[in-house]
């Protein structure tokens, strides 16, 4: 099957729709749908030979939705491919199996080996760049001998050095459902200082509760480790890992095993055990609110064995260090610069770090960028309609030519209706509807006429419309693809005067339980 399934099912009519049916709908449903506008459409009721061609075209169409939706092995193809699917890839899948479940769940198996070529396919590269520049000199001169004081009293401009720097690089590239291949690197300096290494691991997902990996590195020498973790119950979880870290000193092999319980909404605790290059147990309770910071730890190891208790009460209003960050999202890659204007509080840093940035974003969003987007969205659509023109003039025309094959039997029903005091649509508008009640959505070829489609469909003193967009249904068109679309409709029922406006994919229905009680 092709890769472009997921498309295949936009494509062709609506048979739901243009009958007016639920896609669960009975076999008795589909057969009172289809009687129906085989009456109305069928052509020897038109002796006019245009409207009798008409006629032929929209009593075919009829026909094949009743064809499609009546038999069992189509109507399975059709839910699941569309119409593109009954003339190709649907009956691939026939030929191979008898009834509509099994039609189901060949799509389905399909489905899935075509999402795991994907998955094949399909890489995940994540990288960040992350800078700390010291900016201090900008607002601040230290009053030290400091060589930086020198350069700024000799150029007359302040010392600027990045202080540090980390790149971080990863791609992951999912084997199966399961299993996925990742490939990392870092590099890190900080003040003069530097380290780097490169990890290639594969991690399996055993379960919704556990996963497995194992993982080669080079850096500081050549590692390769074994990890897996597992979900025990809400709240409590461990982990565990062995490390193979090959030195200039000879072979170095540890285990570590974590355990760890959540107790409470603020505090969780650990139990480790460790074997190999530092071997002890180490059991650790971690208590950390937004005020305070409490850590409780035993460890029991070689060379030392400790007891440790550490708190920190939080006080953040007691250091103050103005800095600046950004951050430049570009699809996974992320580059971040921290920069410290200065150590304590300045009205000048204060300002450049917040309402300078804060200002020069709004402006730059409403002068540049959201009038960008909005011309780009016309452009694409614009675009949209140029390459469906001419099915939107076939859908017009077929559209018009409903309307008309409608005219006189919509009279009938109106005049019953009317008799009973039933209900009368008196205007309808289908399209996008800017301006409540204005006359001048007439005339806008944006918004469709469908009053005399709607009466149509009117039966019993009622109208029922179903969750799916309207512009299948017989008498409809979509005069702006690709644009939010409403559907407006005034009508009188029992005397009383009612309006009534919904989205294009809402569900609809005539009268409302809040009419029959007003009468």
């Amino acid at each position: 099957m092709s890769e472009e399934l997921d498309e295949i099912k936009e494509e062709g009519d609506d048979y739901y729709t243009f009958l007016n049916i639920p896609r669960n709908a009975a076999d008795e449903e589909i057969n009172n749908a289809y009687r129906r506008l085989s009456r109305l459409y069928h052509p020897d009721k038109h002796t006019d030979p245009d409207r009798k061609a008409e006629a032929e075209l929209l009593f075919g169409k009829t026909k094949k939705a009743y064809e499609v939706l009546s038999d069992a092995h189509m109507r399975a193809i059709y839910d699941n491919l569309g119409t593109a699917g009954l003339e190709t890839q649907g009956w691939e899948i026939v030929q191979r199996t008898k009834t509509p479940h099994e039609i189901r769940e060949e799509y389905e198996r399909l489905a899935r080996e075509r999402e795991e070529r994907r998955l094949q396919q399909r890489t995940n590269p994540k990288s960040s760049v992350t800078m700390t520049i010291n900016a201090t000199d900008l607002f601040s001169v230290y009053d030290d001998d400091s060589p930086f004081l020198d350069l700024r009293d000799l150029f007359g401009l302040p010392h600027i050095e990045i202080s540090g720097m980390t790149l971080n690089q990863a791609i992951e590239a999912p084997l199966t459902n399961r299993d996925t291949a990742i490939l990392s690197g870092n590099l890190s300096s900080q003040n003069g200082n530097g380290s780097g290494g490169i990890n290639c691991s594969i991690r399996r997902v055993t379960s919704d509760k556990g996963w497995g990996e194992v993982e080669v590195g080079a850096g500081n020498g050549l590692t390769i480790a074994a990890k897996a973790f597992r979900n025990f119950s809400r709240g409590m979880f461990g982990n565990g890992s062995v490390i193979t870290h090959f030195t200039p000193n000879g072979l170095r092999v540890g285990t570590v095993t974590t355990l760890a319980n959540q107790l409470d909404k603020h505090t969780v605790g650990y139990l480790t055990w460790k074997a190999g290059m530092q071997s002890g147990m180490n059991t650790m309770i971690i208590r950390d609110t937004p005020f305070q910071h409490l850590v409780c730890s035993a460890y029991i190891g070689i060379p030392h064995t400790y007891i440790a208790v550490s708190y920190t009460h939080k006080m953040p209003e007691q250091e103050y260090k103005v800095k600046l960050t950004g951050k430049l999202h570009r699809a996974s890659q992320t580059y971040a610069a921290t920069i410290m204007l200065c150590e304590e509080i300045l009205p000048a840093p204060v300002i450049y770090g917040t309402l300078v940035p804060l200002m020069s974003w709004l402006a730059v969003q409403k002068l540049i960028i959201q009038p960008y987007m909005r011309q780009q969205k016309q452009a694409e659509l614009l675009k949209q309609r140029e390459a469906n023109r001419s099915r939107l003039l076939e859908k017009r025309r077929e559209a018009l030519a409903a309307v008309e094959l409608m005219r006189e039997t919509v009279r009938r029903i109106v005049e019953q209706e009317e008799a009973r005091k039933g209900l009368v649509i008196l205007q309808a508008w289908y399209g996008q509807l800017v301006v409540e009640g204005s006359t001048e959505e007439c005339g806008s070829p944006e918004v469709v006429d469908v009053t005399i489609a709607l009466q149509c469909l009117v039966k019993d003193s009622k109208l029922i419309l179903q969750d799916s967009s309207k512009c299948s249904l017989p008498g409809f068109y979509d005069p702006c693809p690709g644009e939010e679309k409403n559907l407006r409709v005034r009508y009188l029922f029992h005397a009383v005067t009612h309006e009534v406006t919904i989205k294009d994919n809402d569900s609809l229905r005539i009268p409302k339980q809040s009419h029959r009680l007003e009468t």
